[in-house]
């Protein structure tokens, strides 16, 4: 796509984002699991005789077996979501190595834009109206650049900076070239993973002169109200303010019921757009996920009408019903107005540190 009509679509996203709530799509791995695809739909023909097992790399089907992405991208559109993200949640190089598939990571992340873009314009055509726009989803990866996977070595680390920067370079670098419109740093439970993510995608976009939103989601990981690498949302806000980001928000871990004080918190400070995808609640003891479209539909609505949406959509457990009964559940709310935040000094660690005037 060329810069002008980079800007173009810019302009069209900042204006819908002005006007409505946008929906974002749902779970994917919820609907790549309802397919019930076994290890021979994950290898393909190109992959049949790897040496490692494949099936739950949802991010090679990309590749292995596209039609299948490519539909339910297809079916979160038909529902009414205005963003879909893309099917490259575990695909950087870091991620890849458990399956020995590290060198198909910029592969993996340009063939899942193309899919998500070609089911984008699609609903776009069918309605030029209202388009949609494809938002390149960059995952925490399996490593954390800030805690020790050894209880017994604190100090010690099984990724760096550097390797997490890297990797991500080339995942965005794929994501773009694929066409995404935007790039999500999502599902954020370690904060110097995401710092390298956006240190990478300053980088690239510098490199190739251009500008893209970027949206930034944390994890709040579970009922203490902080991110695994121990942050409230409102310190989360503060390391990452500085990448100016589309939007920041949160996602996964919780349901929305347990997740709103959280979002109510990242809403009262961050100037920027604020987003939520939570969980279908959280899991029962069969692994599952208990609520249903028309309860998430009920609690995100009240989110809207109290004012604390910008983009609202769906995670683990979710479904294109899910996103349906949401996406109804917002329309024609205005979104949240995006405050005027006194400048100062603001400082974050675990906690939040402000200085006052």
């Amino acid at each position: 796509m060329t810069q002008t009509g980079q800007a173009a679509r810019r302009r069209r996203l900042d204006d819908s984002a002005a006007r409505r709530i946008l929906v974002l799509d749902g779970a994917m791995g919820t609907m790549i699991q309802a397919h019930g695809l076994d290890e021979a739909d994950y290898r393909g023909d190109r992959f049949a005789n790897h040496r490692r097992e494949l099936r739950g790399d949802n991010d090679l089907l990309n590749l292995t077996r596209p039609e299948v992405i490519e539909a339910i991208h297809d079916r979160y559109l038909e529902a009414g979501a205005d963003i879909v993200s893309t099917n490259t949640f575990n695909a950087t190089a870091i991620s890849q190595t458990e399956y020995d598939l590290a060198d198909f990571a910029y592969e993996l992340n340009r063939a899942g834009a193309r899919l998500a873009r070609r089911a984008a314009d699609r609903a776009s055509a069918r309605d030029e109206s209202r388009p949609r726009w494809v938002a390149g989803a960059l995952g925490p990866t399996s490593r954390t650049a800030s805690i020790s996977p050894d209880v017994n070595d604190p100090g010690f680390r099984n990724v760096t900076f550097d390797a997490l920067r890297t990797a991500y370079g080339e995942a965005a670098r794929g994501l773009l070239d694929g066409g995404a419109d935007l790039l999500l740093v999502e599902t954020v439970f370690d904060t110097l993973n995401a710092r390298a993510a956006l240190f990478a995608i300053d980088e690239l976009l510098e490199e190739r002169g251009e500008t893209v939103p970027v949206m930034v989601s944390g994890t709040i990981t579970d009922l203490s109200g902080r991110t695994l690498s121990g942050q409230t949302p409102e310190a989360f806000w503060y390391s990452v303010r500085h990448a100016r980001p589309f939007s920041v928000g949160l996602n996964c871990a919780l349901g929305p019921k347990e997740l709103r004080a959280h979002v109510a918190e990242l809403a009262r400070v961050a100037d920027t757009r604020v987003s939520a995808y939570p969980n279908a609640g959280l899991p029962n003891a069969f692994g599952g996920y208990d609520e249903t479209p028309d309860s998430m539909a009920a609690h995100l609505g009240a989110w809207a009408r109290d004012g604390l949406l910008n983009l609202v959509g769906g995670c683990c457990g979710t479904t294109p019903d899910h996103i349906a009964a949401i996406a109804e559940a917002v329309a024609g709310v205005p979104p949240r107005v995006v405050p005027e935040i006194p400048r100062t000094l603001r400082l974050s660690g675990l906690e939040p540190f402000v200085v006052a005037r």
